[in-house]
């Protein structure tokens, strides 16, 4: 690893493992032959070991695990221009920086990405009835003939709750399938609604009339406990309940509930609350649910997009080029 000392003076940190997972197979090297990076990793432990050298840092590098500064540290930091974020939310250290007129970007767009590729194949292959179709199907003459088999990919409705990143990323993914996309979502606009290509309506009209519901709605207070039996008894005859969101937005006692009562509806839950369920769960013995252990973010390889797209924007800071994938204050406002 070779610093280039006529370049930005850099370093990475934050949690030296996470920092080497996903800056790995080479990344970190990249950064330092475009940077002049201070050769140790530092963290909240080692932060005033490291004083004399985090005076001249214009450029942070981290991921998963960057703590919130304290004012002193801040401080310290008083040549630091750009945090460069291989994650997603920085709600919880963002704030002090951005005060200070520290620019942030944060990989949260390339950190949506594979939840809404997970998200995309379950829709389709729900819309199809896979789910239902192969837990229906015993290999028999019978079976091959009346197991399930679901609307189509084609002039069905997809209901999604939220319309964040990840949601906005699924529609993107969704447009060449034919399909109408109902969007429920108190702070999305009519405007954007149109812009997107979706209808914005009413928690229970989405309920009501959606083939395949997704859940992409914030981990908020006032998000918890929003899907509850009212809602979910309301689900249409064989419809699919996804749910790559937040768990604690379930009432998993009414989930159980009504998929125990209807056995045509099917669950998919890559995220439950508590997480992991627990061996004790109900959920666990319903054979229409199925639970992944919280697989649709990035894993093992795509955690390499979130260090690029870093290392992209880090470039084009250099180069005086607009940042893509910048946060601003209004941006933390709006989603708090």
């Amino acid at each position: 690893m070779t610093a280039n000392p006529k370049m930005p003076k850099a370093l990475f940190f934050g949690d030296k493992n996470r920092i080497e997972m996903v800056y790995g197979e080479g990344r970190i090297d990249e950064v330092a032959s475009i940077s002049s990076l201070y050769d140790t990793v530092v963290t909240r432990v080692n932060f005033e070991q490291h004083l004399d050298a985090l005076h001249e840092v214009e450029v942070i590098f981290s991921t998963w695990g960057m703590p919130l500064l304290t004012d002193e540290q801040v401080t310290a930091l008083p040549n630091l221009k750009l945090l460069l974020y291989a994650a997603g939310s920085v709600q919880s250290f963002a704030a002090p920086l951005l005060q200070t007129g520290v620019r942030i970007v944060s990989a949260w767009r390339a950190n949506a990405e594979p939840v809404a590729q997970f998200t995309l194949a379950q829709i389709l292959l729900s819309l199809k009835g896979f789910y239902r179709n192969v837990r229906e199907f015993d290999g028999g003459p019978v079976s091959f003939r009346s197991a399930w088999r679901g609307p189509g990919v084609y002039a069905q409705i997809v209901g999604l709750l939220g319309c964040g990143a990840v949601a906005r990323r699924v529609i993107e993914l969704l447009a060449p399938f034919d399909l109408d996309i109902l969007v429920y979502d108190p702070f999305l606009s009519s405007q954007e609604a149109e812009q997107l290509g979706v209808q914005k309506v009413a928690i229970t009209s989405l309920f009501s009339q959606a083939a395949v519901i997704s859940n992409h709605l914030p981990d908020k207070p006032e998000t918890v406990a929003t899907i509850d039996h009212t809602l979910l008894s309301t689900l249409k005859p064989g419809a699919t309940f996804i749910n790559t969101g937040r768990g604690a937005t379930v009432v998993e006692t009414d989930l159980i509930a009504v998929l125990s009562r209807r056995t045509d509806l099917t669950a998919l839950l890559d995220v439950t609350f508590p997480e992991p369920t627990g061996e004790a769960s109900a959920l666990l013995s319903l054979p229409n649910v199925i639970i992944s252990s919280h697989i649709a973010g990035a894993t093992n390889r795509e955690v390499f997009r979130m260090a690029d797209l870093c290392i992209n924007e880090y470039k084009r800071y250099v180069a005086g080029a607009t940042l893509q994938h910048e946060v601003s204050a209004d941006m933390l406002r709006r989603l708090a």
